[in-house]
């Protein structure tokens, strides 16, 4: 009998888990999964807050998700995975807009000389100043002065914690989805009845939280025959003549070593730089230590009431607010205790701002005097704050990343036997979809002699350099 091609996936989230599951179900592949959290899902997961599911932040499974993905997760969730509509709002101007945007609601509820600016704008269109291209030169050019100045430009700032223009212009590209008028136009009308596409302004959710997706992978995949081991450090990736040989790291049972054909890396590529052994050069991992992650703080507020608003989540562009987002698991799934609900206040920030540092309850009245300045209801008592915090939430796309990008790849490429992919291996922004996508061309691209088909994964690459984040 042929022997089983030893697989280690580094990385238990959803794309470590979707690769490990395509390849089991293939056979041939001894495929070994290490987490280290105690959980799967990384910042996909869920965890349990008082009785309530709670994500890490708002997430949703969008319809444009590929087909061959949504039918594996149709088939693992059945009737838990839900079909909702959108119902989140935007604060501009001191006025409320529904989000998704609709006809209706804009006529009505647009501030009047916001509407005016962005018709100037569509009748003068912009122009470039020469320069080299920045998110903020690419969006004003698309948008116009009145959204960037007033939506997009401030919004950079808070989520980045940098000026629009020393953003680079891949970072418009990879997050606007609508980075025209005519595009936005089109999002717009789109939403009239009879124009609507399959699909327009709904989401998949679990009705046990966004992290049931990855825990049906887990169970998926353990079920066909992966090794799934949690609460993993580790510790390095031996490399020899060229190629992995194994994949050493320390467990609950000691230090522990993971012969390999194929090391599939779904941790952050500059983490993975780091764990090569023997350590890769000096310009490599310079290059890697350039690329800078923004964090995230994620406020839950408990609260002793059935619901707290009818909305799905909250966006605030302005400076005015700290917080970037407020979001209601409770909305999303349907589910949970009938007196109670979780509001869930996103705060991005970096490891080195003060806020970073600050405890409960200074952070639960940062959120408290937020909603007073949207305007939105008295919470009342708050039953309990919990507080995480993700060190490496977003990629920032500083100018002059993708030359430091490019040389750690193409380091980590020219390694026989190691791949790195996902949002966090590839650097991107990508939504939970297009990580999946990744994961089942990664797995299609080994061959059943354990082989990797670069030429493969180079065109799929090329196709995911087309996805665009959705909101």
């Amino acid at each position: 009998m042929r022997t089983a091609i030893p697989v280690v996936v580094l990385g238990g989230g959803p794309a470590g888990l979707g690769a490990a599951l395509r390849l089991a179900r293939r056979g041939g592949f001894q495929v070994t999964v290490l987490e280290r959290n105690s959980q799967v899902g990384g910042n996909a997961a869920s965890f349990e807050l008082e009785g309530q599911r709670v994500d890490f932040g708002s997430h949703r499974l969008h319809p444009s998700c590929p087909p061959e993905v949504l039918a594996d997760i149709r088939s693992m969730l059945g009737e838990d995975l839900l079909d909702r509509p959108r119902h989140g709002r935007i604060r501009l101007r001191g006025r409320w807009v529904h989000f998704p945007l609709k006809p209706l609601d804009l006529a009505a509820n647009l501030p009047p000389a916001f509407g005016f600016g962005v018709m100037r704008d569509a009748i003068s269109k912009g122009g470039g100043n020469g320069g080299p291209e920045t998110f903020a030169s690419v969006l004003e050019r698309g948008l116009g002065r009145t959204i960037c100045r007033d939506f997009y430009f401030p919004y950079a700032v808070k989520i980045w914690g940098l000026d629009p223009a020393g953003l680079d212009a891949e970072q418009a590209r990879r997050r606007v989805s609508a980075g025209s008028l005519k595009k936005m136009a089109g999002k717009v009308l789109g939403a009239l009845p009879g124009l609507k596409p399959p699909g327009a302004g709904r989401f998949y959710y679990p009705r046990r939280g966004f992290g049931q997706i990855s825990e049906s992978y887990a169970a998926a995949a353990q079920a066909a025959g992966v090794s799934l081991e949690l609460g993993v450090n580790v510790t390095g990736v031996q490399i020899s003549r060229g190629r992995v040989g194994c994949v050493s790291a320390v467990t609950e049972r000691g230090e522990s070593a993971y012969p390999a054909r194929q090391v599939l890396s779904t941790i952050p590529a500059t983490r993975l730089a780091a764990l090569l052994r023997p350590a890769a050069p000096a310009h490599v991992m310079d290059a890697a230590s350039s690329l800078e992650y923004r964090a995230m703080l994620l406020i839950y507020l408990v609260l002793d009431a059935p619901r707290y608003t009818e909305y799905d989540a909250h966006y605030f562009p302005g400076p005015e607010i700290p917080v970037t987002r407020l979001s209601e698991p409770k909305n999303y799934s349907l589910s949970g205790p009938p007196g109670r609900t979780v509001l869930c206040a996103e705060l991005p920030c970096s490891q080195r701002d003060a806020v970073w540092a600050a405890g409960d309850d200074e952070l639960q009245s940062l959120v408290l005097r937020s909603l007073s300045a949207a305007g939105l209801p008295e919470p009342g008592p708050v039953r309990r704050v919990a507080v995480k915090r993700l060190g490496q939430a977003y990629p920032i796309y500083t100018r002059g990343y993708r030359a430091a990008f490019e040389i750690l790849d193409g380091w980590l490429g020219g390694i026989e036997g190691l791949l790195t992919f996902g949002r966090q291996g590839l650097f991107a922004h990508d939504n939970t979809h297009h990580t999946l996508a990744m994961a089942y061309a990664a797995a299609e691209c080994i061959d059943a002699d354990g082989n990797f088909n670069r030429e493969r994964w180079r065109e799929h690459r090329l196709r995911f350099q087309s996805h665009v984040v959705e909101d």
